[in-house]
């Protein structure tokens, strides 16, 4: 990521972006700009991150990654 004019990029923002509108921006009318902010962070940080598949945790959610890592941690203790 990072290099100017790279396809790749771009699709990963569109699909970011239109998963953000669809989820958030579109579902009610916004009073403040406060407001919308919140739930934008929220969204972000309770759902697309930790639904999200990440290549670092071997194509796993973090939910998932954190449920086997516990799992070892138990296991080994």
């Amino acid at each position: 990521m990072g290099q100017v004019a790279s396809a790749d990029d771009n699709a990963a923002m569109e699909s970011f972006f239109a998963l953000l509108q669809k989820n958030v921006l579109d579902r009610r009318r916004w009073t403040t700009r406060a407001e919308l902010r919140i739930a934008v962070i929220t969204w972000i940080e309770r759902t697309y991150h930790r639904r999200r598949r990440q290549q670092r945790l071997g194509r796993l959610t973090p939910i998932e990654y954190e449920a086997i890592m516990t799992t070892q941690v138990a296991l080994a203790a």
